[in-house]
């Protein structure tokens, strides 16, 4: 029935689980992928889309890293937005709306054509751990499976509690069960586990609403892709959303129902995510604001369900349906499902390491919301993580771990590893000390080689992203050595309110005054020529204008990371006894004995520990 021992088991298929899985196998190990349902594989459980403000950049990582999101992402898209684009690059950020059925489809499908992968559908309730080991899985049939590593990736899941105002319901999410016995093995093991929240909104029949009342939300005139590989293309045909708000009328239908709301009667007890919070909630917190954005968002290109983003909810499903016929547009709305807030375990991912392993049972790796995260992409990125590092470990070769200035998946894991949180983590550039590093438009040059170099990215992908890398430096070079005059300048500059130039000047100069753009110097000869000459494709031209225009502050964000790597190479040895740093803090030694960081950089972002820590740390180590 199954292979004797298999090299790596994912538990859970969803974003992080179909990561973990495909990287794994793509690799080269045998692996199983167990779901409780084969129909619901990558499942969008909320919104339908992908990327946005620092959710983009961490698609285009995985894409460079070899991963499927973005790909997949690509082919399923029926609009696609590049937000923030009159900030800087570094703010960029793509987001794709998404075909909610087509995107589960073409996961699988992408699946079942990966070469080392075999699926099980059933209920994983037990692992298998010897002597501080993880040796496989039991499932609810009692079935013992065998396996060298084992990733587990159950979302929701985990004792799984669903909120609908008075009622409450065990499950995973709305029509599936929740998953029983891991919890409780885990806790067994040592593991110190939690308890947290996220909500959805209502579903409804795009049929039903009156879009005229509303505000047109088109994509992209030129839309863009989230893939760096000629696999795919961008959108040909788009989709429009639809924005409109709520009123005073509806928050005070929505007050009337507070008292049957399991959030402010004390049902839930865990916290959910502070930056997407329920309509309820904002109500509440935001008292004096008198409407809020509701974005109507089509769920694909043929069905008529649509999701109401904005509107996330556990009030009483009547409640729900009174306040949303009172938003412009609603008038005759029809429900497809309310709706509802869903509680689930957690372990604090401080016991983990920044393989994802954890620090307690020997290749047993922890990825997506078991960490607290929430969100698609922060979950694709860890599952694909866990499945590269699983795999590297079990055939004793060198992790990979991103550093803070190589991507935000490096930060996302470095907070969770370093910070741990108790509320559902969120990724922001904010979050991000080098984010101008990290631009969503150079994730190939910065982690394709990487993957290229343990064997996941291919060969195609790693000749690509030399070719896009050789051509823009190219470019670049050419504005730096090439000069344009007087006569043929002035006139752009004074189109565009920038100062003219009283000698001719060097392009890179001029190109990086914030006025002026590319395509202001099209008209230049020699530009037009260079252009002509070479045929630079989109990418290759965007990456060009980024690095003239924004180079002094990457070669500022560049410097302060190679400052910060020394500390990344000074590692503290796995047998360190803090207890004999007398002259440190005691809440410094207690978080260094718990989290347990295997550099002095690590060390140093651990809340708690202070510089002055730090400099007796590096003491004792003799540094």
């Amino acid at each position: 029935m199954f292979q004797d021992v298999y090299d790596v088991i994912v538990v859970g298929a969803g974003h992080a689980g179909s990561e973990a899985a495909a990287a794994a196998a793509n690799l080269g190990s045998k692996t199983l992928l167990v779901t409780m349902s084969l129909q619901n594989i990558a499942q969008m459980s909320c919104n339908p889309a992908m990327g946005g403000i620092a959710k983009g950049q961490i698609v285009r990582e995985i894409d460079a890293l070899g991963g499927y999101s973005g790909i997949v992402s690509d082919k399923t898209g029926i609009q696609f937005k590049m937000l923030n684009k009159s900030k800087g690059p570094a703010m960029w950020s793509p987001r794709v709306q998404s075909d909610r059925m087509r995107f589960a489809e073409e996961w699988r499908l992408m699946l079942e054509r990966t070469p080392n992968l075999d699926f099980y559908q059933e209920m994983v309730s037990g692992l298998l751990i010897e002597n501080g080991k993880v040796r496989g899985v039991r499932t609810s049939l009692g079935i013992e499976i065998r396996g060298r590593a084992v990733v587990l990736t159950n979302g929701t899941f985990l004792n799984g509690l669903i909120h609908i105002g008075e009622k409450q319901f065990g499950g995973g999410r709305a029509g599936e069960s929740a998953s029983f016995g891991i919890t409780e093995d885990l806790v067994r093991a040592g593991f110190e586990s939690g308890r947290m929240k996220t909500g959805t909104p209502p579903r409804v029949d795009g049929r039903s609403l009156d879009y005229s009342k509303m505000n047109e939300e088109k994509g992209d005139a030129r839309p863009d892709k989230f893939s760096y590989s000629d696999e795919t293309r961008p959108l040909e045909r788009q989709k429009s959303c639809w924005m409109t708000y709520t009123s005073n009328d509806v928050h005070d239908i929505l007050r009337e129902g507070f008292d049957r709301s399991p959030m402010f009667n004390g049902r839930i007890k865990s916290l959910g995510p502070r930056y997407c919070p329920s309509i309820e909630d904002k109500i509440n917190r935001f008292a004096d604001k008198e409407r809020h954005q509701l974005f109507i968002e089509p769920e694909g290109w043929d069905t008529v369900e649509v999701y109401v983003n904005g509107f996330s909810t556990s009030l009483p499903e009547d409640v729900q349906y009174k306040a949303l016929k009172s938003v412009a547009g609603f008038e005759n709305v029809k429900f497809f499902r309310p709706g509802y807030a869903i509680e689930y375990d957690y372990f604090p991912p401080t016991q983990l390491k920044h393989t994802l392993e954890t620090k307690l049972v020997e290749n047993l790796y922890f990825a997506g919301q078991i960490n607290g995260t929430t969100g698609y992409e922060e979950a694709a990125s860890q599952g694909l993580m866990a499945g590269i590092n699983a795999h590297l470990k079990i055939h004793e070769k060198d992790p990979l771990v991103l550093r803070r200035d190589e991507a935000y998946i490096g930060v996302l894991i470095d907070d969770l590893i370093t910070k741990g949180t108790e509320e559902p983590y969120r990724m922001f550039t904010s979050r991000a000390e080098y984010r101008t590093l990290l631009r969503q438009d150079n994730a190939d040059f910065r982690l394709t080689p990487k993957s290229f170099e343990i064997g996941l990215a291919s060969e195609s992908r790693m000749r690509r992203m030399e070719h896009k890398f050789a051509e823009a430096e190219k470019m670049v070079q050419f504005f730096r050595t090439t000069s344009v005059s007087v006569a043929e300048m002035n006139p752009i500059l004074e189109s565009k309110d920038s100062a003219p130039i009283i000698q001719s000047d060097k392009l890179f100069k001029l190109l990086s005054r914030p006025q002026v753009d590319l395509d202001d110097l099209m008209t230049v000869e020699s530009v037009a020529t260079y252009i002509n000459e070479h045929q630079p494709d989109r990418e290759i031209l965007e990456q060009a204008e980024v690095q003239v225009k924004y180079a002094g502050y990457i070669e500022r964000e560049r410097n302060n990371a190679d400052k910060l790597t020394r500390l990344e190479d000074v590692k503290i040895p796995d047998s360190f006894d803090y207890d004999k740093v007398r002259s440190m803090s005691i809440e410094a030694r207690q978080k260094l004995k718990h989290i347990r960081p295997v550099t002095i950089s690590q060390a140093s972002r651990i809340s708690g520990v202070s510089p002055s820590d730090i400099s007796v740390l590096l003491i004792h180590m003799g540094r």
